[in-house]
């Protein structure tokens, strides 16, 4: 009899839509080809063939990016974002913390105030 392992965690686990794709994967990569496909085809004439497929490459570089990369199971806007937060906080900045003196000197010559 075969055995499947099931995992215990299931929120991992993505649901693949087409040729073992999930649904994000899909639209970005869809977004690339509609990004670099024309700018390739409209550049050749122009340029030379490596230099309108250079371009066509950098054009497309971030929505293969979008599609792929994920760090700790957050994709890259939220890791992007995350980073613009702490580089660029906004609002005022706060001064140092300066601790306060909860407990009296060890010094013997002053008088505490006791309530």
């Amino acid at each position: 009899m075969a055995y499947v392992t099931v995992p215990k965690d299931l929120t991992h686990v993505k649901s693949k839509v087409l040729f073992g794709l999930t649904k994000r994967q899909l639209v970005c990569f869809g977004g690339a080809l509609l990004t670099g496909g024309p700018l390739y085809f409209l550049t050749r004439n122009y340029l030379s063939n490596s230099a309108a497929a250079l371009l066509m490459i950098f054009a497309m570089l971030p929505g293969l990016l979008f599609a792929l990369f994920e760090r700790h199971g957050q994709p890259l806007e939220v890791v992007i974002q995350q980073m613009d937060s702490v580089l660029f906080p906004c609002g005022p900045r706060k001064g140092p913390i300066r601790p306060t003196m909860l407990t009296p000197p060890l010094c013997g010559n002053i008088k505490w105030n006791r309530r």
